[in-house]
């Protein structure tokens, strides 16, 4: 009985020792991989890489280190590495087919790292959706719409149909149609329509905006006005044109017209 107990404590005391290492570990290895990637984005950001890079690098060694830890808490409980290797590369292959949709949203990652067809911060509609680049993860992009939705978009999708950056270029366009009727002084609705955007510090003086004549319609003579700003400026510069066009449209005199149906009774 005294032998049995003697193998019970010396089984405990070298096995139970190492459980309680690979468990130490494997947390103080999470813990130290976790600081050296956030170390490693800092470090990328002070020397001004772009941000979608840094996270991106940042997600990929945690995950290549994590690994590591992982097969060192495996080898200190005895577990065969150099066997262990050799098994997930085979159960890798086997999960690699299963997970094509996953390899290539990686796949698809990579690309967006190398080609940069969006920065962080830039508003993009890409994959169907639309919103501000958050983040380039692993497999996935992250977006925040306008109205503060957060949209995860898969990354082979994104590189999968046509992407819009309304932000890269710096400039962007604000397109509008203003309708005037036939007997208004349309030289003085141009002149009126000009001064507005002119007035508006935040309307860009190049490229120059433009006030013209698109199309003589049905009941109307359609102006179009077509000032550039900033990509930040965009929605509150249209609202406000939208507003003040009208009214100092009406305040000049000019007639914006609107549809209307006359309706005759007839009595016997």
């Amino acid at each position: 009985m005294q032998e049995i107990y003697g193998k019970v404590h010396v089984y405990i005391m070298t096995y139970g020792l190492n459980a309680i290492a690979a468990v130490l570990i494997f947390f103080v290895g999470k813990w130290l991989a976790g600081h050296a990637a956030n170390l490693l984005e800092i470090l990328m950001h002070k020397a001004k890489v772009d941000r979608i890079l840094s996270s991106f690098a940042k997600n990929m060694t945690y995950m290549m280190l994590l690994a590591f830890v992982a097969i060192a808490a495996l080898s200190k409980l005895g577990v065969q590495t150099t066997s262990l290797v050799a098994l997930v590369g085979a159960a890798g292959l086997a999960v690699g087919l299963a997970l094509q949709g996953s390899l290539a949203n990686f796949a698809a990652g990579v690309i967006l790292i190398i080609f940069k067809p969006f920065s962080v911060g830039d508003f993009v509609e890409a994959g169907g959706s639309a919103g501000t680049v958050e983040e380039v993860q692993i497999f996935n992009t992250i977006l925040t719409a306008p109205d503060n939705r957060r949209i995860v978009v898969p990354n082979s999708k994104v590189t999968g149909d046509s992407i819009t950056n309304f932000t890269g270029i710096g400039k962007r366009r604000i397109d509008l149609v203003f309708g005037i009727s036939y007997g208004d002084d349309m030289k003085k609705a141009k002149e009126t329509l000009l001064a507005l955007v002119n007035s508006d510090p935040r309307v860009l003086k190049d490229p120059l905006p433009v006030v013209a004549v698109a199309e003589l319609g049905d009941s109307s003579v359609n102006l179009v006005c077509r000032p550039w700003v900033k990509p930040a400026d965009y929605w509150d510069v249209r609202f406000s044109m939208i507003e003040q066009g009208k009214t100092k449209l009406e305040a000049a005199g000019i007639t914006i017209p609107f549809p209307q149906r006359d309706v005759y009774v007839h009595q016997r």
